[in-house]
């Protein structure tokens, strides 16, 4: 029985005509019965009851299955009613809420673009979500290395325009990291976040930096919007070295933690934004993180605000990164991406933090 409803339940979430067929015969199974209780003892089963199936139809149903089921549900009341007597006022209303509700139920199905049922649509949003999220998720790394990002999106939802992918290659020596602004905030973000994402993931680790960073421009071009542009910063680092290579395309300047002046330096590979010209200007910097030091990335949401100039938001930044590793205040690199964004006044963008560190 378990093996039986796993598979039906298993092909209602490919939207599959079968899985639509078991669910739509389950829901009118229910109909039925309430129907012969209705008919038997109309005040124990109501016209309100069918309201339940009507509403699970629309969470599981696609659009002509939920027209059948609306149907029988609607005749099954109306019949009870009918054969009860003659009919109050207080079921006259019942009958016109019934009426209202399916118009609302039907319409509501219809203008499902997907052409799923609510639940599915859910849980497909939900799952490439949880890939643009693992795709951010940093591999461990070899011992004396951390890797740590922490990121809100705007208004509270799961769906930014900021993320990150990353990769380790097979020899555990490179690590490569690619954070990404996509214009825009929360929802309308997110979705275009979701397919840039993946292209950036196919192409990390198999070209150069630079040539990484036009092809993922080209991809924005090709799509056609001209309001769709991202910023974007590429890191490589050499875990056995320490060397690292930075190629900024419109990004906020990354930050370097230098321990022996004991603060944030600031790198001024900036750029232009991905998704604007044929051919971007593409600033490329390099350096080798020593014992005790890091790189810090960030997105435009942690810096910016509409009462003051950006240069005041880096300032500020740079204060807080200080005191937030100062070994006199208990601070480090461990936990200083979300330590970071607790302490960023809340706004209507979306914020990312990664940082990139070597123990001492």
């Amino acid at each position: 029985m378990n093996a039986y409803l796993g598979d039906r339940v298993g092909r209602w979430r490919t939207g599959s005509r079968s899985g639509q067929r078991f669910a739509l015969g389950v829901l009118l199974g229910c109909v039925a019965v309430c129907f012969a209780i209705s008919l038997y003892d109309y005040e124990t089963m109501p016209l309100t009851t069918y309201f339940v199936w009507l509403l699970l139809g629309m969470l599981v149903l696609r659009f002509r299955p939920l027209v059948v089921l609306s149907a029988a549900a609607s005749g099954a009341g109306v019949v009870a009613i009918l054969v009860n007597g003659p009919t109050t006022p207080a079921q006259v209303s019942a009958l016109v809420a019934l009426a209202v509700s399916v118009a609302l139920i039907l319409l509501q199905s219809s203008r499902q673009r997907s052409g799923l049922p609510g639940l599915v649509s859910e849980a497909v949003l939900v799952d490439l979500r949880d890939r643009l999220q693992s795709q951010g998720t940093v591999p461990p790394l070899p011992a004396g290395w951390t890797a740590e990002s922490a990121m809100i999106a705007a208004y509270g939802i799961d769906y930014a325009g900021d993320f990150l992918v990353a990769e380790l290659s097979d020899d555990q020596r490179h690590l490569e990291m690619i954070l990404v602004d996509v214009c825009g905030k929360g929802v309308g973000a997110g979705t275009q976040a979701l397919q840039f994402a993946g292209a950036l993931g196919g192409l990390l680790g198999a070209l150069p930096p630079t040539a990484l960073m036009s092809a993922a421009n080209d991809f924005l071009l090709r799509t056609g919007d001209d309001e769709t542009f991202a910023t974007a910063v590429h890191v490589t680092v050499d875990l056995t070295t320490g060397a690292y290579g930075i190629v900024s395309a419109g990004h906020p300047p990354a930050l370097r933690y230098d321990a022996a002046a004991g603060g944030w330096q600031v790198d001024h590979a900036r750029g232009t934004a991905l998704g604007i010209a044929h051919r971007p200007e593409l600033v490329t910097t390099a350096g080798v993180l020593a014992p005790g030091e890091g790189l810090l990335f960030y997105t435009d949401g942690v810096i910016e605000s509409r009462d003051a100039d950006i240069d005041v938001g880096l300032d500020w930044l740079r204060r807080t990164a200080d005191r937030e590793v100062d070994p006199a205040l208990g601070g480090g690199f461990g936990g200083l991406p979300a330590r970071l964004l607790r302490q960023v006044t809340r706004g209507d963008d979306d914020r990312a933090v990664l940082v990139v560190s070597r123990s001492a």
